[in-house]
């Protein structure tokens, strides 16, 4: 038993649209991830210039804040709005991150207080 099933090939404009997107996403893939390559310097930096800790920890913390928002929008493609329930899965995200904090906090004053 066969079936007739209609072969379609992309059209020329339709193969420069998708090249043209797939070149800005991988444009802006480099670009973070150079951003977070640079983010990591000024980390080891800070440490290696022998601050003070009080200086230290704060900037490495948001450092490490900011490479999660960056890897979550751009490497977990969070910023993608034709993806099926993003808003769902972004809330998720996002009020597991506030749990999370919430919790950091809490156990931070719990035994440094």
């Amino acid at each position: 038993m066969s079936h007739d099933t209609e072969i379609q090939g992309r059209s020329q404009a339709q193969y420069q649209y998708d090249r043209r997107k797939s070149a800005v996403a991988m444009r802006k893939q480099v670009i973070n991830f150079a951003i977070m390559i640079f983010l990591t310097f000024i980390a080891f930096a800070t440490v290696v210039a022998d601050f003070a800790p009080t200086f230290i920890r704060p900037i490495i913390l948001l450092l490490a804040g900011v490479q999660v928002v960056l890897q979550l929008y751009s490497f977990m493609h969070m910023d993608d709005k034709n993806a099926p329930f993003i808003g769902v899965i972004s809330t998720f995200v996002w009020v597991g991150a506030v749990i999370a904090f919430t919790f950091f906090l809490a156990f931070n004053t719990i035994i440094w207080w």
